[in-house]
Formats: structure tokens, C-alpha cells, sequence
């Protein structure tokens, strides 16, 4: 299996659920769960079943737009209460990720002008699947250049491991061996 051919962090098709390649049980089994109370999505950031930065940061904002889609709240101040709480008690899964509050302040930013129930759910979405998007196309660029400054007959080393099981794809430090 190739590793581009995992998704490590993702919305399911149908939305109702996170699936996440369970990274504590790597190399030898290769599970992926699908998460769907934000207590569970909480506990495989604190447990590393997810890990890595732009892999937790991606974790993060779908676990708020998967939240936000579940809830009772019938006007926007409620529900921007309730998208608080859940940010706060996602915060406290790592306290030393900086992706998980800077995913986790990114998705409260993008909604706290709105004034709708679904106007928010909708940006929630939007900006959980804008972050995944975004952390693709920058590991991407990251390879990229990086394969552009290797000539011909270099070895290359790193001792950094962020591959794709850390990000959402391509990695960075592994970035140009996989392109």
C-alpha cells in the first residue's frame, strides 16, 4: 500500500463521522476508525492515534464542524456558546499542539460574525474542508521546492519523520521523496 493511498485525518463521505488511521497501532495493523462523539475524537488526539501538527490541526476542525452539525442550538448565540465549549474542551486534548489551537481558533474566527444557525454550520464545513485542502497543497509545495534544490547524485537524509501519517498528504520533511 502506497502511502498516499491513506487518508490519515477525514470527513466521511457522508459526513456523520471522522475517519482516522489509527497511528498507534502502525506499522503492524492498519485500522481506521470512524470517530463521531467528540469525546472520542478528543481521546485519539490525546492518545496519539492522530498525530502530528497538520494532522492534528485538521483532526481539529472537523471534530468542530462535525460538532456544530449535531447541535440543538436553535439561534446563533447559543449555538456560538455551544462551538465555544467544544473548542475549549478540545483544546485540552494536547496543550502543547500549536495546530490544535491554531485550527481551533481559525474555525472560531471564521464563524463569529455570522448570525445564523445555518450560516455557521455551512462556514464550519466549508473552513474544516479549506484547512484539509490547504495542508495538502502546502506539503505539496513543500516537496516541490525542496525536490528542485536536490541534484543529481545527492543522497538525502532527514531527520525529521513528518511524512504523510502527520500531515494530509505528501508530508513535509518526506515531501520530496514522494513526488
Amino acid at each position: 500500500m502506497n502511502a498516499l493511498d491513506l487518508d490519515t485525518v477525514l470527513l466521511s463521505r457522508d459526513r456523520d463521522c471522522l475517519e482516522i488511521l489509527d497511528q498507534t497501532l502502525l506499522p503492524g495493523t492498519v485500522r481506521v476508525l470512524r470517530l463521531s462523539k467528540l469525546e472520542d475524537i478528543w481521546e485519539a488526539i490525546r492518545t496519539l492515534r492522530v498525530r502530528g501538527a497538520p494532522a492534528i490541526g485538521v483532526c481539529a476542525a472537523y471534530a468542530l464542524a462535525l460538532e456544530a452539525s449535531r447541535s440543538r442550538a436553535e439561534d446563533a448565540e447559543c449555538f456560538l456558546r455551544d462551538l465555544r465549549t467544544a473548542k475549549d474542551y478540545l483544546a485540552t486534548s494536547r496543550p502543547t499542539a500549536v495546530n490544535l489551537f491554531w485550527a481551533l481558533e481559525r474555525m472560531e474566527g471564521a464563524v463569529k460574525e455570522l448570525d445564523t444557525v445555518d450560516g455557521i454550520r455551512a462556514k464550519l464545513l466549508q473552513e474544516s474542508e479549506d484547512i484539509h485542502d490547504e495542508d495538502i497543497r502546502v506539503c505539496r509545495k513543500i516537496g516541490e521546492y525542496g525536490l528542485e534544490l536536490v541534484q543529481p547524485g545527492w543522497g538525502l537524509l532527514t531527520h525529521c519523520n513528518a511524512g504523510p501519517l502527520a500531515t494530509s498528504r505528501y508530508g513535509t520533511a518526506q515531501g520530496p521523496f514522494l513526488l
